[in-house]
């Protein structure tokens, strides 16, 4: 934590190096993609892309999981979603699973997950059935694919997309080597290196 700590004292003398970007930042946000990928301390999106402050519009759950659209329970994962594209006008969603992923790791081995309930919960009502592999990197790009098709149930989604607004993308990022795969749509659930 004292690493944590130091650095969050010492960055307002690196935000004064680069004064005038941050006060871009200040003035408004104009974010060119919604990455949404699971909260793993591994996973960085800026890092993996190199995007920039004020780049990305992020959201990141566990198992990098899109709840289906409820209007009566809206969720702080719909809020997101919905003004990303309503407020700040992004025009890509990217979903990207990872190696390694936990939540989606637990499901394939069919783990009991009774001593951590709200996970349990969460993966059985946005996973109702558990994938039809053992391997993990296959079950993660399928889990990828298949939040896409939950993205499609969004209104704000639908209502851009059919007005050619709006671009989904599922991507696969391996940890231990940095490679970025993404899914080749018109496939059968193949992916390609960026």
């Amino acid at each position: 934590m004292k690493s944590l700590l130091d650095n969050a004292r010492t960055f307002p003398v690196k935000v004064a190096e680069r004064r005038q970007e941050f006060r871009d930042l200040a003035a408004g946000q104009a974010p060119q993609a919604l990455f949404i990928t699971c909260s793993d301390s591994r996973v960085i999106p800026s890092l993996i892309t190199g995007a920039r402050p004020g780049e990305l519009f992020e959201l990141r759950t566990a198992g990098n999981i899109v709840p289906r659209y409820d209007a009566d329970r809206p969720s702080g994962e719909t809020a997101t979603i919905e003004y990303a594209l309503r407020v700040l006008g992004v025009r890509d969603i990217i979903v990207c699973g990872h190696s390694h992923c936990g939540a989606v790791g637990a499901l394939v081995r069919g783990e009991d997950l009774s001593a951590v309930p709200a996970v349990r919960g969460w993966l059985e009502r946005a996973v109702p059935e558990p994938p039809d592999t053992d391997d993990l990197a296959e079950a993660v790009r399928r889990h990828a694919v298949a939040q896409l098709g939950t993205l499609g149930q969004y209104p704000a989604v639908r209502d851009l997309r059919a007005k050619g607004r709006l671009s989904l993308h599922a991507w696969y990022y391996e940890v231990d080597t940095g490679a970025v795969s993404a899914h080749l749509p018109d496939s059968d659930g193949e992916f390609a290196p960026l």
